[in-house]
């Protein structure tokens, strides 16, 4: 997505993190207000449970791209929208793992000991928040209202158990064995399958229950030293062949019904996801629900998990 962009309209890029959570990128935003430098970001990519506090903080600017109407998941007033989407899966390394979990009460098993880690601080990453939202809808048999409390005492089991290790997973631990089980998005974890080559070998598994698609939102800083290109970056993201960069990369793209319909998307792209039943159990939570959800298990956190 971004050398396609840099050689279409021949600006520069500055990632000023790419590994940051969306709270982090929240926080750069604020903390660069009357900073026109570089640290100041123009456009962020957050989980849509985070969207509420920016809103609230005044974070955003109103901007629609000519897309807008296609996308499913938007705020009416312009201020952010979704760009894809994806579900947890587990990212499994062979064959230091010899038998693959299927869903979420598997990890418990005592072969998995010091082997399953996240990819982030629950604290700051909207995907750990959703891993433990995931877990604790498969154990409260689909009750997103449950699923909060329940996936704070499925870690705590995990925790206790020695099971979970607090490593903050990304590809080099997985490529030198340190963390053989991690839960990531399926996106990710497809594509790290792909750099990693066999080396080692990993199998991706969307878990039987509890299955949580995690839309990510788009939005222009109300601050943005750029504003003009961080909304030309929008333009292209939103389009079809912006679009259909997410698909290569085994991302859903938010906008996904419309080029269907339209037939636009190659079949070839639409192939490499995992099978289309692995998807039909997920549950998308609202906007409120995943900002309930976000402040229940932040605040609860440390206190339930490690009995601080």
């Amino acid at each position: 997505m971004l050398e396609v962009f840099k050689s279409k309209y021949g600006l520069t890029v500055n990632e000023l993190d790419p590994n940051a959570g969306s709270a982090d990128e929240l926080a750069a935003i604020e903390a660069n207000k009357d900073s026109k430098g570089p640290q100041a970001p123009d456009v962020v990519d957050v989980g849509v449970g985070h969207t509420a506090n920016a809103m609230t903080k005044g974070l955003f600017a109103k901007y629609k791209v000519a897309g807008w109407d296609s996308i499913e998941m938007k705020d009416p007033d312009g201020y952010w929208w979704a760009e894809y989407y994806g579900a947890l899966a587990f990212e499994i390394s062979k064959p230091a793992i010899e038998n693959s979990p299927q869903d979420w009460e598997d990890l418990l098993k005592p072969e998995y000991k010091g082997k399953v880690a996240m990819a982030g601080d629950v604290l700051k990453s909207n995907q750990s928040v959703m891993t433990v939202l995931a877990s604790g809808l498969s154990r409260s048999g689909g009750d997103l209202s449950k699923a909060p409390e329940m996936g704070l005492q499925f870690w705590k089991e995990m925790n206790d158990a020695g099971n979970f290790i607090p490593v903050i997973a990304d590809q080099g631990t997985i490529a030198q064995g340190e963390t053989p089980i991690v839960m990531e998005w399926d996106y990710l974890a497809l594509a790290n399958r792909d750099s990693l080559a066999g080396n080692p070998d990993t199998e991706i598994i969307v878990p039987k229950t509890g299955v949580i698609a995690g839309p990510y939102a788009g939005g222009i800083s109300a601050y943005a030293p750029h504003p003009y290109a961080a909304r030309l970056w929008w333009e292209f993201v939103m389009s079809d062949e912006g679009q259909l960069i997410y698909l290569k990369g085994y991302a859903h793209p938010i906008r996904f019904n419309d080029m269907a319909k339209r037939g636009v998307i190659p079949a070839d792209l639409a192939a490499k996801l995992p099978p289309a039943e692995a998807y039909e159990k997920a549950v998308f939570p609202t906007v409120d629900e995943l900002t309930t959800t976000k402040t229940y298990i932040t605040d609860n956190w440390r206190k339930v998990v490690y009995g601080e």
